[in-house]
This record gives structure tokens, sequence and C-alpha cells, in this order.
């Protein structure tokens, strides 16, 4: 097989491993009801959360992130009642415009769940986060948050992902 053939195939396989990983997703959520649906059942449909984020009024919030590969991240509130409140995508333009300057990493997280990649520039004394999403109609996009030095955000903003040789 010549590297052209190859470098296809990868691609090939790589989409259709993403697009089944967001129809599983999508069958999950379609088996849960904010109000109706306990910690059980979002655990039985979405396995043990990557964090689980302790709220002021006595819920917590499960995070469920699909980066690198995928371009959705899911945050789950689960009431102290232990019933599903909120079931959010977070990697959406309304909520990438909360990110603001001087909000900390861990606010960061909390809002956008695990970041796709951290790369840390030592001479900038910066850190960038990135996540991967998509911009209707399908344009795969991607976030970066720069955090300065004293680990607060400098600047935020997105760009049309670039394939990773053309960075």
């Amino acid at each position: 097989m010549n590297l052209l053939n190859r470098v296809v195939a990868t691609a090939a396989a790589l989409a259709t491993s993403v697009f089944a990983l967001l129809g599983c997703d999508q069958q999950k959520i379609d088996t849960l009801e904010e109000g109706l649906s306990t910690e059980i059942d979002v655990r039985k449909a979405f396995g043990e959360p990557e964090t689980i984020w302790p709220e002021p009024d006595g819920s917590r919030t499960f995070e469920y992130p699909r980066q690198p590969m995928g371009h959705r991240n899911y945050m789950i509130t689960i009431g102290s009642d232990g019933v599903m409140t909120a079931l959010r995508q977070v990697l959406t333009p309304h909520v990438f415009e909360q990110i603001q300057p001087g909000m900390t990493q861990e606010q960061v997280r909390r809002m956008l769940g695990k970041p796709a990649q951290r790369m840390t520039y030592q001479l900038k004394q910066e850190t960038d986060w990135d996540w991967n999403w998509i911009d209707p109609p399908n344009q795969e996009m991607e976030f970066t948050v720069t955090f300065g030095a004293n680990g607060t955000v400098k600047k935020s903003g997105s760009r049309i992902k670039l394939p990773q040789g053309d960075r």
C-alpha cells in the first residue's frame, strides 16, 4: 500500500471512529431526561465521570470529556436529591464567550472540561489549552485559551483547525 492510500485509509478510519463516538453519545443522551433520570441512570449511560465537581448548593457536576478525538465535552449536573438537573455539551460559542481574562485554570476547566492538548511556551511564559469543536455546518474548529505565567487567562479565541502538518 503506498503512502497516499495509507493516509486515506487512516483518515477514513479516524472519521468512522469519531462519527461512531458521536452516535453513541446521542444514544446515551436520548435515554436520559432532566428532572427524571437519576445518578445511577447517568452512570449506566456514560460510565464513571472523568471529574466530579462539587457545587455550592450540594449538587455535583460530572465531567465527560470527549477530547482529543471528539469535538464535544459534556457536563451533567446531579442535584443533591440524586436526580439529573442538566446535561450540557459545553464546547459552544456561547460558553466560549464566558471565558474572560483573569479567570483561573480551574475556572476554565470547570466550564469547558478537559482540553484536547496543552502546550507550554517557556520563553513567552504562556500555556495554551486547546479544545476541538464543530462550528455548523461541520467546520472543524479549535478554541484556545492562553494562560500567563500567573496561571490566569490572558486571551482566548477560535480558529479553523488546520491539519497537523500545516500549523
